[in-house]
């Protein structure tokens, strides 16, 4: 759980429900994600609430009494958001807003307030203002009565809060001009990275939060920002890396999520372009995460998305030092063991005999393992790089990662 310790961090309520598709175990673990957006978003959850059902209700998301119980909680605890861990209709947005009479989000509208405080560069940005526009045009009729009494903060950035007076046309009009700021600014990168010529490429990529842009600091001996948040990476960063004397191209990625905004996939195309360009990806899983491999289905489902699932994978397996930390008392003989409780070397036999030497197990922030981790790339790089210059493999000699150090 995510202390509070800042009382300006808004107070919000996190709403979800367990259905035949979700159980109880599933919505934990997606509450658990969605306090981390709420956390990162500037928020602070003090309660959350879960309904089983056999699916979410049509009108209100969870039922009347349940409700009920949560606007009372509101009411007493001086209460400022409601946030849903699924997305809302623009109807069932009304109705709920209504009822609570506090900001209703849903995780969709949270990701795309994170990644509007995240955009650093004006394309980014751009990208985010589309992606907010596009979810706000269905909704317009709903937010009109009840956003213009709100203040600003989490899901009130960008379009939102400068555009409530707006009607459907000028949305469109305006979604009509960030696409053709897009369009133009893609081909300005499409030459760019045409002009980058035919080096080799390489690009990090993986769930949000699982080391990316600290493997890429180590790698590339750079300043990429890192932060124990979500998203804390949304600019795509390329940097050239040379490991001896083969040189690559080395992208850092914006991380996926789960329930990852449609928007987001369709407004973030040049972005992705970089994974879709790519000849080498090295998906970055976080083993410390009781759910790694659920981590693991939902970026490999986006890579099958962007068309990328069939490229050329290292499975980068990080922060094994905190999970030997975190499971050293699974020895505990009354315990019955499961995949929870295996061991490093457990998960490493597993992985290797599913992925054989693609499956390769390191700490980013400690360095360790990285010796080996630096050899297998340049290995493969260094194979892509001979079958497109064969002329060159003279110039190549067995690797010696101590030059890298």
């Amino acid at each position: 759980m995510i202390e509070e310790k800042d009382i300006s961090l808004e107070r919000a309520v996190l709403i979800g429900v367990i259905t035949k598709d979700q159980n109880e175990e599933k919505s934990k673990e997606y509450l658990d994600e969605l306090e981390f957006l709420t956390y990162t978003a500037g928020g602070y959850a003090i309660k959350r609430f879960t309904q089983k059902m056999e699916m979410p209700n049509p009108k209100t998301f969870i039922g009347t009494g349940k409700m009920e119980e949560v606007r009372a909680f509101i009411d007493a605890n001086d209460i400022t958001t409601a946030i849903f861990d699924d997305e809302l209709s623009s109807a069932q947005e009304r109705n709920i807003s209504k009822i609570l009479e506090v900001k209703v989000l849903d995780r969709t509208n949270l990701i795309l307030d994170i990644f509007a405080q995240r955009a650093q560069t004006s394309y980014a940005r751009t990208q985010v203002e589309l992606a907010q526009c596009e979810y706000l045009l269905p909704r317009l009729r709903g937010m009109w009565t009840h956003l213009e009494r709100q203040k600003g903060g989490i899901g009130m950035r960008g379009p939102g809060e400068t555009e409530i007076e707006t009607d459907r046309r000028i949305v469109r009009d305006k979604i009509a001009l960030l696409k053709a700021r897009i369009k133009t600014i893609d081909k300005q990168m499409a030459v760019q990275r045409g002009n980058r010529g035919k080096m080799v490429r390489v690009a990090l990529v993986g769930y949000t939060n699982v080391g990316k842009s600290t493997l890429m600091n180590v790698i590339s001996k750079s300043e990429v920002f890192a932060e124990n948040k979500l998203f804390a990476t949304l600019d795509t960063t390329v940097r050239k890396v040379v490991i001896q004397n083969l040189p690559f191209l080395l992208s850092d990625t914006v991380g996926f999520i789960r329930k990852l905004p449609t928007q987001l996939v369709d407004s973030f195309k040049s972005t992705l372009d970089e994974v879709r360009e790519a000849d080498l990806l090295l998906h970055v899983v976080d083993i410390s995460h009781p759910n790694f491999e659920e981590h693991i289905a939902s970026v490999e489902k986006i890579l099958g998305e962007i068309k990328s699932g069939d490229k050329p994978t290292i499975m980068v397996f990080n922060k094994i030092d905190a999970y030997t930390a975190e499971h050293l008392d699974d020895d505990d003989l009354e315990t019955e063991r499961s995949e929870k409780h295996y061991s490093l070397d457990e998960w490493k036999s597993t992985w290797m005999s599913k992925v054989g030497n693609n499956a390769l197990f390191i700490s980013a922030l400690n360095k360790k393992n990285l010796e080996d981790f630096k050899k297998r790339v340049y290995d493969e790089v260094r194979e892509i790089h001979v079958t497109r210059f064969p002329y060159n493999q003279f110039l190549y000699p067995d690797y010696n990662y101590e030059d890298m150090e």
